[in-house]
C-alpha cells in the first residue's frame, strides 16, 4: 500500500519547487538515519525535504534502509547543491504520477514510465505545454539515478527507466534553452550604465548591483558560485586579489579561486565600503558577500539576506534594460557566463586559457559557449591550402589568350 500525497498542490509537482536552496543545503553531521525528528535533536533539512515527497511511504522507526532514508541518502551523494535541488524536483514529477495513479513506485513498470513521460507538462506563465527534449531528458536521468540507488541497497528488483525511449542528443541541443549573449559593445554599455547609476545614487542598493553585474561579466563565474560566497572568501594570492568559490566537480568540500582584476575591484570595493557605512564602527559584519539592503520604510526587514539567483537575474535584466539592450527580458546570469567565454575566444585567446577559467573539464564543453563565428575566420583550411601549394604540380589555370588551351589542359 503506498502512502497518501502529502499535499494536493493544484498544479502537477514537475512545475513546482517545492523548498528554496537554502533548504536542501547538504549537512554534513547528519547521518543516513537522521531524516526526521525523532531520529535526533539536530534538523536535517534533507529529511525534511524527502518527507514532503508523496507516494513514499513512511519508513519504519530505526529502518536504516527505509524509502525515505535512502531518497535522503541519495540527494547527499549528488556533487552539488544545484544538482540536489534538480534532482528533488524530478523525482518530486515522479512520484506525484505515483500517487495521482495509485502507484507504488517500488512496483513500476516500463509502460509506467512511458506513460508519465508522456504526460509530462511544463507551466510557462499560466500555461502548460510538453517539455523540451531536453527537459524530458534530465527528468529521465533524474528517476533513472534514484531507481539505480535503490536497488543497489536492495529496495527495489529492477529501474523501470532502463529500456524507455529517451531524447536523442540531437534533439536535446536543438531544443536546449541557450542564454543570450552580448556582444563587446553591449557588455561595455551594460557595466557602464550599472556603475554610471552607482556613482550617480551612491547607495548600497546601486554599488551592490553594479557589484553584481561586475562578477558576472568579469570573471565567467556561475551564479551559485558567489552568491554562494562570503565576505571570507575574499582574499589574495600570489600577489593577486581572489575570491575563493565552491567548484562544480570538485566534490562537496571542492574550492577554486577567480582572479579579480582593477575593473571589478573598483566596484566590489565602493560597494563594501557604502555596505559598511551602514555600521556604527564603519566594518561590515562577517557573513555573504552579496546581500539584501535594509527596507526603506519596515523596520521589520533590516537586509543582510544572501541574494538568490532569482535576486541576480532580477538585478540583471533591470540594469539591461536601463542600458537599453534589446535582449534584456531574456537574460539571464548564466549569458554572463556565456559572453565571457564568447568574448575570449572570439578575441583569440587560447582556448585552454579560457577553459581553465571556465572550469571545463573538456575543452569541447568550452567550445559550446562559444557564440561568434571566429572558428570560420581563424579556420586552419588558409593554412593546410597555402602548406600543399609550395608541393603541388597543378595550380588555378592562367586565363586563356583566344582559343589557345591553358597549359596543363591539352
Amino acid at each position: 500500500m503506498i502512502a497518501a500525497p502529502k499535499s494536493a498542490p493544484d498544479a502537477p509537482l514537475e512545475a513546482t519547487t517545492l523548498l528554496p536552496a537554502e533548504a536542501m543545503a547538504p549537512n554534513p553531521a547528519s547521518a543516513p538515519a537522521a531524516t526526521s525528528a525523532a531520529s535526533g535533536p539536530a534538523p536535517d533539512p534533507i529529511g525534511q525535504a524527502v518527507a514532503l515527497l508523496p507516494a513514499l511511504p513512511p519508513d519504519r522507526p530505526g529502518d536504516r534502509y527505509g524509502l525515505q532514508v535512502l531518497t535522503a541518502a541519495w540527494l547527499r551523494s549528488q556533487s552539488s547543491d544545484a544538482t540536489r535541488r534538480g534532482y528533488y524536483r524530478d523525482l518530486a514529477g515522479w512520484l506525484d504520477y505515483c500517487a495521482r495513479t495509485g502507484l507504488d513506485p517500488r512496483a513500476a513498470r516500463r509502460a509506467d514510465i512511458d506513460d508519465w513521460s508522456a504526460s509530462m507538462t511544463v507551466t510557462v506563465g499560466d500555461r502548460s505545454r510538453p517539455p523540451s527534449a531536453a527537459t524530458r531528458a534530465r527528468r529521465l536521468a533524474a528517476v533513472s539515478s534514484w531507481y539505480t540507488y535503490l536497488q543497489s541497497n536492495d529496495v527495489t528488483d529492477r529501474n523501470p527507466t532502463l529500456l524507455v525511449k529517451r531524447p536523442t542528443s540531437a534533439q536535446i541541443a536543438a531544443s536546449a534553452y541557450k542564454a543570450p549573449t552580448l556582444s563587446v559593445a553591449e557588455t561595455a554599455l551594460l557595466l557602464d550604465t550599472a556603475e554610471g547609476r552607482a556613482v550617480d545614487l551612491d547607495t548600497e542598493p546601486a554599488w551592490r548591483d553594479a557589484a553584481v553585474i561586475a562578477l558576472l561579466f568579469y570573471t565567467a563565474l556561475r551564479v551559485s558560485a558567489f552568491t554562494g560566497a562570503d565576505l571570507t572568501d575574499l582574499g589574495t594570492e600570489a600577489g593577486y586579489r581572489v575570491l575563493w568559490h565552491a567548484a562544480k566537480g570538485k566534490g562537496r568540500d571542492g574550492r577554486d579561486y577567480v582572479r579579480l582584476d582593477g575593473e571589478l575591484c573598483r566596484v566590489l570595493d565602493a560597494y563594501l565600503a557604502v555596505r559598511a557605512g551602514r555600521h556604527p564602527d564603519g566594518v561590515a559584519r562577517p557573513g555573504p558577500l552579496l546581500v539584501t539592503t535594509p527596507h526603506p520604510y519596515d523596520p521589520t526587514k533590516p537586509g543582510g539576506k544572501r541574494l538568490t539567483q532569482r535576486d541576480v537575474t532580477n538585478i540583471l535584466r533591470r540594469q539591461a534594460e536601463l542600458a537599453g539592450l534589446p535582449t534584456a527580458a531574456r537574460l539571464s546570469p548564466h549569458s554572463g557566463r556565456r559572453t565571457v567565454i564568447t568574448t575570449l575566444l572570439g578575441n583569440d585567446v587560447p582556448l585552454a586559457k579560457v577553459q581553465d577559467l571556465a572550469g571545463h573539464a573538456d575543452p569541447r564543453t568550452t567550445r559550446g559557449y562559444d557564440d561568434t563565428n571566429h572558428k570560420l575566420a581563424s579556420s586552419p583550411v588558409t593554412d593546410l591550402t597555402r602548406i600543399l601549394a609550395g608541393h603541388r604540380t597543378t595550380g588555378p589555370a592562367p586565363a586563356k589568350q583566344g582559343n589557345r588551351p591553358a597549359p596543363g589542359h591539352r
